[in-house]
This record gives C-alpha cells, sequence and structure tokens, in this order.
C-alpha cells in the first residue's frame, strides 16, 4: 500500500498511474495526500468542517463517497468508492485537491504536494471481509502517530470519520456501521444508478 510515510515526494518527478479506467465507475482507491514539506499547523476544526462540505459537492459532482477519512497534522488519507458507473476518481481528486489547496494557501501560505498517493484496491481488497482491515489501517493513523495513546480513545481523535451522501447520521463509531454502509451502499447508492440505465 502506498503510504504517505514511506515516500519523498521530492524524489519523485512523476508517480506513475494505472490507466484512467481503474479509477472510474465501482473503483475502491485509497487517497494520501501530503502537505509540501511536512509542514504543521493547518489543521483546525475550521478546514474540517469546510473539507467534509466539498466531500459532498465532490460526491456529486463525481458519485464517490468515503466510508472513512483521517486528516493528520502533515497529510490525509481518504478512502473513496466510486457508486456508480459514471464515477470518476481522478476528476474527484482534481477537483478537492483544487479547492483544499485554495484554504490552505489563504492566508497560511499551506499548500499540497505536487501529486496524491494512491492505491486502487485489487478484487481481493474490495471483498465485505478484507475491505475493513484497509480501512482499519487507516482508521488507526493517530494511534500510530501517538496522537491518541490507546485504541479505545481514537473515537476521541476530532479529524476521523466518514461521509456518504445523504447519511449526515452514519458514523465509523457505531458498531454496525460496516453492515449498514454495505447496506447502503448497495441497496441505495448502486441500485439508483442501476435504476437510470
Amino acid at each position: 500500500m502506498n503510504d504517505e510515510s514511506d515516500h519523498d515526494e521530492s524524489r519523485h518527478s512523476y508517480l506513475r498511474r494505472l490507466s484512467p479506467d481503474a479509477y472510474r465507475g465501482h473503483a475502491y482507491v485509497h487517497w494520501s495526500l501530503t502537505i509540501e514539506g511536512r509542514r504543521r499547523s493547518w489543521l483546525t476544526p475550521e478546514f474540517h468542517a469546510t473539507f467534509r462540505e466539498l466531500l459532498g459537492h465532490t460526491a456529486f459532482r463525481q458519485s464517490v463517497c468515503a466510508p472513512l477519512y483521517c486528516l493528520m497534522p502533515d497529510h490525509l488519507h481518504l478512502l473513496w468508492v466510486g457508486f456508480s458507473e459514471s464515477s470518476d476518481q481522478r476528476k474527484a481528486m482534481r477537483f478537492l485537491r483544487a479547492r483544499t489547496n485554495k484554504m490552505l494557501l489563504n492566508p497560511g501560505g499551506f499548500e499540497w504536494q505536487k501529486q496524491p498517493y494512491d492505491n486502487v484496491l485489487r478484487e481481493k481488497d474490495r471483498n465485505r471481509d478484507a475491505f475493513p482491515s484497509v480501512a482499519a489501517y487507516i482508521r488507526e493513523n493517530p494511534l500510530r502517530a501517538g496522537l491518541v495513546d490507546s485504541e479505545s480513545k481514537l473515537s476521541n481523535y476530532p479529524y476521523l470519520g466518514c461521509h456518504l451522501p445523504g447519511y449526515p447520521d452514519i458514523s465509523i463509531w457505531d458498531r454496525d456501521f460496516w453492515d449498514r454502509f454495505w447496506k447502503i451502499y448497495y441497496e441505495r447508492l448502486v441500485t439508483r444508478d442501476e435504476d437510470r440505465l
């Protein structure tokens, strides 16, 4: 899995991507964006609130949902799932990066590194049993970074959540979160797309 902490963007002028089709339709992609120079102090409750609003606009435009995201002091992780044949996560990422970069530049002078990292999940990583382990990797970032001192306190980390269009009350801390997520995804989101065909 491509992880921000394992790479130095300055060593690479261009990150190779899969073919555009790998990011379209019902693709599952783990995206990671890092602040240029790994600078800190940009992450605030105000940024988080606007970030969530932008996730909603991105979801509407590109038919994606975020079962999990985690904003860290110098980077972020975002797990996107396409819920329509028309979904295009590369377009979604360009839209989200451009708007969040504007927020970062003014007034703080922060910006994202040139390219995000991505990990397009393979078929074996996309089933209902394997997918939560990929999500757990993202969810446990604050614990690995020492921002919380135990797994039981992860729910206290304020910049960790999900964004499922039309379902503002769903929470990654609900005991039945994954059951609810898959039910909504298959019965509500994907079915709506098929009904339009």
